[in-house]
């Protein structure tokens, strides 16, 4: 008769004074490997090894040098390669005169590297108290100090606050049809009320009136398509302009005041 085989015996329970012998030793350990980390991070916080040694700036520095960028942010910055705040430091950087936007990296173990956007000039922005600014090519508000900026031709935009892109925007589908009658808008300027007026680089004045772009832009079509043969006709250059009207426009050239109906006037 063939015999069972025999099961291993289960193991016993360890004495109670044993377990709690481990356990405390668990816990005794978890704190030890705490604290040892505690203080790798001090150390790691006030070691000068981690000293901010240097800054690597890359990007554009077209309006000011390397040393200009250091001088003005390094200063701002506090902390070592750990402590560092990246959104602080990004700020500081930004801060310097010219600069759009900086993208802050740590390089190991002791130097920042940044990289730079600029501002890229479109128009001054004018201000009622005389402090005027400058608009960048996003449309953005921006300081800097005006003898760096070299483009005499640049125009003015005067409007609320906050309205600057829009302004931007209207600007550039403005020129090419000025340009279509050999003018240069020197100023552009929209009320509060967002009614527009231009002012041209000969003097004269255009009052454009309310209303979204393309409405705006349907009237001085109309405008730049009649305007030159009435100012060739009376041989008298333009001095101002209403847009304002429903039916047409006013018109002063210099020593004579007319209106002329638009072309859609004319077809009604």
């Amino acid at each position: 008769m063939a015999r069972r085989p025999r099961l291993p015996a289960k193991p016993q329970p360890l004495p109670a004074d044993v377990r709690l012998m481990r356990t405390g030793a668990s816990v005794l350990f978890a704190f030890a490997l705490l604290a040892f980390i505690g203080l790798l991070l001090t150390w790691a916080l006030r070691a000068p090894l981690f000293t901010l040694r240097g800054v690597r700036v890359e990007g554009e520095v077209a309006r000011n040098s390397v040393t200009t960028i250091r001088a003005n942010a390094m200063p701002k910055l506090s902390g070592n390669f750990f402590s560092l705040d990246l959104a602080q430091a990004q700020e500081a950087f930004q801060s310097v005169p010219w600069v759009r936007r900086a993208a802050v990296q740590r390089v190991w173990p002791n130097r920042l590297a940044v990289r730079l956007e600029e501002h890229h000039v479109a128009a001054w922005w004018h201000q009622e108290d005389g402090d005027d600014k400058l608009v960048n090519v996003q449309g953005e508000v921006f300081e800097a100090n005006p003898g760096d900026v070299e483009d005499e031709d640049l125009p003015v935009l005067q409007g609320p606050e906050g309205s600057s892109a829009s302004m931007l925007a209207m600007y550039r589908r403005l020129v090419p049809a000025f340009e279509a009658i050999g003018a240069r808008i020197e100023t552009l300027a929209m009320s509060a009320r967002g009614s527009w007026r231009a002012e041209l680089d000969s003097g004269a004045q255009v009052e454009l009136g309310r209303g979204g772009e393309d409405e705006v832009m349907a009237r001085v079509q109309a405008f730049v398509g009649t305007v030159p043969q009435l100012t060739a006709r009376y041989e008298r250059p333009l001095a101002y302009a209403d847009l304002r009207h429903a039916d047409g426009y006013a018109l002063r050239l210099k020593g004579i005041g007319t209106a002329a109906p638009t072309a859609a006037a004319g077809r009604k």
